[in-house]
């Protein structure tokens, strides 16, 4: 494989694209999504992305009698689906699922969790409204690759009972916003409204970037043009693109793409620094490094970036440099988990059980989500045990 890219993957869900596009754009290179390279498979259509089956449905009406909904009833849905699914809200980072799908196994990232609660929420006669969370970026490693992520909310509104024209809602102290991630909700990001179309090509453009992470590079083109043909003005799917037409060897048809995805998002750091590896894969290294240092520059005061230098470093066995990255990343905010589990990783590699279990215990206090801390746990067990067996040796 080659070096390690950076791509667009969500580990809650995926968002990279400014909401407000350019009002003059050049046309859309839309000539890379009928490139005879690739085999196409059949994707999910956006009715069945969305669709409740029959026996969801008899079920909402059960426990929603269709007089008695109304916004109190959003309040009731997070325990409608722990009631019916398999009882444990918790993310996948792969885990891009239909409505259905994500019904029947809840273990799902928050792009399907919201488009669930979206279709839950239409059927009983609410106004959905999706939201993209504006957190700072965010990476985590698969397969070689780093992994954007980001996240979006859905905020359901009801509709005015009495009006003849039921599009006139209650203003927004009539609404509600259903949020799967308990750091959003404490943070109160910034967020701003995204339609139907961009979360269908969100959807697309995880289940794109999923194949490629399994080398099947016929279907991620399938998904990858599923989501500019859905909504051709979504920075992040022509940036995913780019980066598949580098793997097969494209390089002028990944730069169309790179280019094409920073004329939509200028902000689109994941397409430039790509577009920076590129230019050095085809000796063009002084233009290549100029971005990687700009990007740097900008990322400094993001711990979340450290994080992801941390991780590499560690995965390159650069053991002082990924210290240095992950004690950073603590002095930009100690609270997040992320970084001390990265130290307890060093130290343990470096033999010092001590600091291992000083920094995995503290990981384990910080995180939010029930899957981490019982990773933490597990190995927080097996520290305690290995620890065990060395003392019965002194």
């Amino acid at each position: 494989m080659n070096a390690p890219t950076i791509a667009l993957l969500s580990s809650l869900c995926f968002l990279s694209a400014c909401n407000n596009t350019p009002k003059q754009l050049a046309p859309a290179p839309l000539a890379l999504t009928e490139l005879n390279e690739f085999r196409l498979s059949k994707v999910e259509s956006q009715e069945e992305i969305f669709a409740l089956t029959p026996r969801i449905k008899r079920q909402l009406d059960s426990a929603f009698p269709e007089d008695t909904r109304s916004l109190e009833t959003t309040k009731r849905l997070l325990h409608f689906l722990l009631e019916n699914g398999d009882a444990s809200l918790s993310y996948q980072s792969g885990a891009t699922l239909t409505a259905n799908q994500a019904y029947a196994d809840l273990n799902a990232n928050c792009l399907s969790l919201s488009i669930l609660a979206y279709s839950l929420a239409e059927y009983l006669g609410l106004e959905g409204q999706f939201q993209k969370v504006h957190i700072p970026e965010y990476w985590a490693r698969n397969n070689g690759f780093s992994l954007l992520t980001g996240h979006i909310n859905l905020k359901v509104r009801e509709h005015d009972k009495h009006a003849i024209n039921r599009t006139i809602i209650y203003p927004g102290s009539r609404s509600l916003v259903i949020d799967f991630d308990p750091n959003s909700r404490q943070a109160a990001f910034k967020t701003s409204h995204i339609n139907k179309a961009r979360i269908t090509a969100m959807f697309y453009n995880n289940k794109g970037v999923s194949a490629m992470l399994r080398h099947d590079y016929g279907r991620a083109y399938s998904y990858y043009k599923a989501a500019i043909n859905t909504d051709s003005a979504y920075s992040g799917a022509w940036g995913n693109l780019g980066v598949l037409l580098r793997l097969t060897n494209l390089y002028p048809e990944a730069e169309v793409a790179y280019q094409y995805a920073i004329t939509l998002d200028a902000d689109n750091n994941t397409a430039l620094g790509n577009l920076a590896l590129l230019y050095n894969l085809t000796n063009r290294e002084q233009q290549g490094n100029a971005i990687l240092t700009q990007l740097d520059k900008k990322r400094q005061t993001n711990p979340y970036y450290h994080i992801s230098l941390g991780n590499d470093a560690y995965a390159t066995g650069r053991y002082e440099d990924a210290i240095a990255h992950f004690k950073k990343a603590r002095t930009l905010d100690n609270n997040l988990h992320d970084s001390d589990f990265g130290l307890a990783r060093i130290y343990f590699q470096l033999g010092d059980l001590k600091l291992a279990k000083k920094y995995l215990t503290m990981a384990n206090n910080k995180a939010d989500f029930d899957h981490d801390k019982q990773r933490y746990e597990s190995k927080l067990q097996a520290l305690r045990s290995h620890t065990a067996k060395l003392t019965d040796y002194q």
